[in-house]
């Protein structure tokens, strides 16, 4: 039996994908569950239709994305730390002092995107990368100065 898939289904195939199931999967399992139509002339109409609004949508998201990845990657900010003997700083740099430096520069981020492995314990310049969608990262850089 040919169906339309309505959702990407893992071992069958993406959204708008015609396939070739047993009757029986197709009749029980993908129809009721809201995953699939058969695959007739009207439905294949409505599956190319709505292929070309979710491409068309998927083309002005990643230009967006795109547009807040450069962005980010001109994006500069200065945190300024108090240091003690042997120019050691007294605390650490944290993804939360990074997020608050964005905020005040008027760059939205959340706070859990912003990838730092580790808290930064030294001066100097660094890059940080900072995620905007799975496949793309974006990479403010961050001057630790002292005070």
């Amino acid at each position: 039996m040919e169906i339309i898939l309505l959702h990407d289904v893992e071992k069958l195939g993406e959204a708008g994908d015609i396939i070739r199931v047993k009757p029986g999967y197709a009749r029980n399992k993908l129809i009721p569950e809201g995953l699939a139509l058969r695959a007739s002339k009207k439905n294949r109409a409505i599956s190319d239709e709505r292929k070309k609004v979710i491409k068309s949508r998927l083309k002005r998201e990643s230009a967006a994305f795109e547009s807040q990845v450069n962005e980010l990657n001109k994006a500069e900010i200065t945190i300024e730390v108090q240091v003690g003997d042997d120019e050691k700083m007294f605390g650490a740099v944290t993804s939360m002092d990074i997020h608050k430096m964005l905020e005040e520069k008027g760059v939205k981020v959340d706070r859990h995107d912003i990838l730092l492995e580790e808290p930064i314990k030294a001066l100097g310049i660094y890059r940080v990368p900072v995620k905007v969608t799975p496949q793309l990262n974006g990479e403010i850089k961050v001057y630790v100065i002292t005070i």
